[in-house]
């Protein structure tokens, strides 16, 4: 009589335990639970490096390669709130995951947090990694096929958008510091111009070495005349008396020649009575100068210059792209939930509760 009591026991225990739980969820899933539909979408973060013009000579070009680095960024953004809040204020996610009114279950509640919806969301939307070859996928899943494909597509374009946004960054790095260096070499080409102007300007010289060649030429002339006048006047004195009018206008012209050879050295700074900064020896040394640091100037320019274009040239040999070989589909028919394979496995863990608290039970009792 004992015997029967415990397999009664045994037998009602079998039926609360498991059976009731596997007839519960199993009601729920095929009478309440509304019908998921999926999209799925794949993709994969390239790197294409244009070969330069040396490779295409020497027969190496680069080839498009898989950014891991950035597929890692990729998949933490996707997960994450911001996605989420994102996609809510284009999509309106609270409204298309709260629409089976009746599915406490697998619905979302509309009063729910940012943090909620967030969790929720990772349970609605599956993002496959594969590290080794840097490939994406994403099954979005909701409540109309429609729903489910607009936000695969939104997950999508957010992700192109992050992978541009990333790629601008990394070009602009790349391309600052030779930014930066043209701004100051231009500003330093363009002080060196001024201040040569200005010099031209004050002084109405364009070019000191021109004009001091044409003074040198004046300056010969007259030491050629000086000297054709000396030998006159000595020919003179031999020739003629101390008081003859010939010999002191050759006199006079001799004093004249050499006041005004003496008036053009002093111009060249090869006098004793030099002008100060006024004299050719100044205007031609500061000249020199601003010329240098106009050629110095124009150097670094240049130099400038081709280090921007190089970097430019760098930054767009070397793209970031977001390449989908799977576009969002469109699903036809509901996949989730898996009502059968939900419905097994509450069975298979109830009845392995249920075995182990009977085998608990027995073993407790046969201890007495």
């Amino acid at each position: 009589m004992g015997t029967n009591r415990r397999q009664v026991a045994l037998l009602a225990s079998l039926v609360v335990g498991v059976l009731l739980p596997v007839l519960v969820t199993a009601g729920y899933l095929y009478t309440r639970a509304v019908d998921q539909y999926a999209s799925t979408v794949a993709f994969s973060v390239r790197t294409e490096s244009m070969p330069s013009p040396i490779e295409l000579i020497g027969g190496i070009a680069d080839i498009p390669t898989s950014g891991s680095a950035d597929a890692d960024i990729l998949f933490a953004f996707i997960r994450s709130q911001e996605m989420v809040e994102t996609l809510d204020a284009r999509l309106g996610l609270v409204e298309m995951f709260s629409r089976p009114e009746g599915d406490p279950v697998f619905g979302f509640d509309p009063t729910g947090s940012i943090e909620d919806l967030t969790d929720y969301w990772r349970r609605m939307v599956e993002v496959i990694y594969d590290p080794g070859t840097g490939l994406i996928e994403v099954r979005a899943l909701a409540f109309a096929p429609e729903d489910a494909r607009v936000i695969a597509t939104g997950v999508m374009e957010e992700s192109a958008r992050l992978i541009d946004d990333l790629s601008r960054v990394a070009r602009d790095d790349t391309t600052a510091f030779a930014r930066e260096e043209l701004e100051r070499a231009v500003e330093r080409l363009k002080l060196a111009r001024e201040r040569l102007t200005r010099f031209r300007s004050v002084t109405q010289i364009v070019d000191p070495s021109a004009d001091l060649q044409g003074q040198m030429g004046v300056l010969g002339s007259l030491e050629g005349q000086l000297a054709a006048t000396l030998i006159d006047a000595d020919l003179l004195r031999e020739s003629t008396r101390s008081g003859d009018p010939r010999l002191r206008q050759a006199e006079r012209r001799i004093a004249v020649i050499e006041a005004r050879i003496a008036a053009e050295r002093r111009k060249l700074g090869q006098g004793a009575g030099g002008t100060g900064g006024g004299d050719y020896a100044s205007l031609l040394s500061e000249f020199e100068r601003l010329a240098v640091d106009r050629e110095f100037a124009e150097q670094s320019y240049r130099a400038a210059l081709a280090a921007h274009d190089q970097a430019q040239a760098e930054a767009r040999r070397k793209s970031r792209y977001l390449a989908a070989h799977i576009r969002p589909t469109l699903a036809q028919s509901s996949e989730h939930p898996r009502r059968i394979v939900l419905t097994a496995m509450v069975g298979f863990f109830a009845l392995c509760l249920w075995a182990l608290a009977a085998l608990v039970y027995y073993s407790i009792r046969d201890r007495r």
